[in-house]
Formats: C-alpha cells, structure tokens, sequence
C-alpha cells in the first residue's frame, strides 16, 4: 500500500530541456532545410530559364543554389564547372556577333542592336546617325596583290575605324569592303566630324609598311535621323545614297547632306566642284 501510494503520488523526472548548443542545432538544421528548398527552386528556375535560352540567368540561379547548398566561400567542383560554362558560354555568344576575318561585328549584331537603340535615351535626345563606309577601289587591291592581303587590308581598316568611334558607337561589317558605323546619340556635325577624322586616318595610315605602292581611301556616306524613333531601313538608305555621293564626287570623301537638302563633302574634299545630288530619302 505505502509502496503503491508512493509510486502513484512520486514524480517523474522532469523534461529535459534544450540546451544553448541543441538550440543552435536546431536552427542550423531549419537554416539547411530552407536553404535546400531555396536552392531546389532557384535550380527550377534555372531549368526553365535554359529551356528559353536565357543562359547567362540560368547560370546565375545555378550559382546562388550552390552557394545556398555549400557557402558562398568553400570551393566546390559544381562552382567550378558553373564558372566554366558561363565563360565559355559568353565566349561563343561574343564570337557569334563578330565578323571572323576582320573582329568588327556583323551583320546580324548591327541588325539587333538598331532595333535595340531605338528606345535608348541618347538617340530619343539626339537621334541617330550612321556612316556608311565603302574602301575605294578595293576589287583593284585584291587583283593585284591576293586576297590574303587583301584581308589584312581590311583588318587595318576596321582597326583605324574603331580608333576614332566615340564610347557607345560601334562599327559593323556590311558586308565584303563595307562597313557601317553606328553614332547613337550623335547630331549630325558630330556624326560628320567622326567620319572625316576615320577618312583622314586610313588615307594617312604608313599603307607602305604593307606594300611600297600601296595607298587606300574610303568613301562615308553619313545619314542621319529626323524622326522619332528614327526608321532604320530609311536611315540604311540615305546612308547609301549619300555613300554613292561620295564616290561620285571622286571618292576619298564624307558625303552629308546640309539642312537645306544639298548634299555637301566634310573637309577639304568640300572645295570639289562637282558633288553629285541625288534624291533625298527622309529618315
């Protein structure tokens, strides 16, 4: 009876209760379940922005899930690979936009890009010019001396274009000795002015150093746009015309044409008394 009435009115231990270091364990291991279903919805995300071809955020979420996983700090070989492909992917995303022979981008990248500028505050500012640019009498260079120097030609031409673009223009291959040089954001007189100092630099470049009777010239032809947002084809157009303005003038010329609509010639080559003046094409 004492021993029952003993059992039944006696205590049992109390709970135990958690501990600083099982406090922290405790929320270590909810830190790692959060951070697995983080990083289970970043990798989601990944898999569905690849899908749509986004691959540079699609690295990028790969990433976060790692270092969700692994820490930001501790090297680990799924980084590493992440890393890897990202650059390389950024490598043969650049190699797709340049032209291979002469490393000025290409066509495809000047049609993306015009549309893309369209909405940039520089051109809605300022509008947008394009420089048309033809090397003269280029066929005769490549007859005479081959087309493997033919193509260093280019690639020095494409290098003094690039020397005179100011930040945020860029120069493209049109296509065989042509090339368009992209002036967001410039007026006209600025556009003008860049294309004369690219003309003045190829026709004073040491050709010799290439071949002792060797000289080149180009032709510019340099459009600029009067709406908003400026018609890109139009603008591709009245550089073209102006650019065959130039030629027809004796080439070795910038072809522009003035706010009354006459066509006129930067530089020294303005004192020319025949300037051809074709129709305007309104861009």
């Amino acid at each position: 009876m004492g021993r029952n009435s003993a059992r039944a009115g006696s205590v049992g231990p109390a709970p135990r209760q958690a501990g600083p270091l099982e406090d922290g364990a405790l929320d270590a291991h909810l830190d790692a379940q959060l951070d697995s279903e983080l990083a289970g919805a970043h990798i989601s995300a990944a898999e569905e922005l690849a899908g749509l071809g986004l691959w540079e955020e699609a690295y990028g979420r790969l990433r976060s899930a790692v270092e969700m996983l692994h820490g930001p700090d501790r090297p680990h070989p799924v980084r590493a690979e992440l890393d890897r492909l990202r650059r390389e992917h950024a490598m043969v995303h650049e190699q797709a936009r340049r032209d291979f022979l002469t490393a000025s981008y290409n066509r495809r990248y000047l049609d993306d890009r015009l549309s893309t500028l369209l909405d940039d505050p520089s051109v809605l500012r300022a509008g947008m010019a394009l420089g048309m640019v033809d090397i003269d009498h280029f066929k005769k260079v490549n007859d005479r001396y081959g087309h493997p120097f033919g193509d260093r030609v280019l690639q020095r031409v494409v290098s003094e274009l690039d020397a005179v673009l100011p930040e945020g223009c860029f120069c493209a291959r049109y296509g065989g000795e042509e090339f368009a040089l992209v002036l967001p954001g410039c007026d006209q007189d600025e556009a003008v002015a860049v294309c004369e100092r690219a003309r003045l630099r190829i026709d004073q470049h040491p050709w010799a150093e290439l071949e002792p009777e060797l000289r080149v010239t180009v032709s510019v032809g340099v459009a600029h746009s009067v709406s908003q947002p400026p018609d890109v084809e139009q603008l591709l157009m009245s550089a073209d015309v102006l650019l065959y303005a130039a030629k027809g003038a004796g080439r070795n010329a910038v072809a522009y044409r003035r706010t009354c609509g006459t066509v006129a010639l930067a530089g020294p080559a303005g004192a020319r008394r025949d300037i051809p003046q074709p129709a305007s094409v309104d861009c």
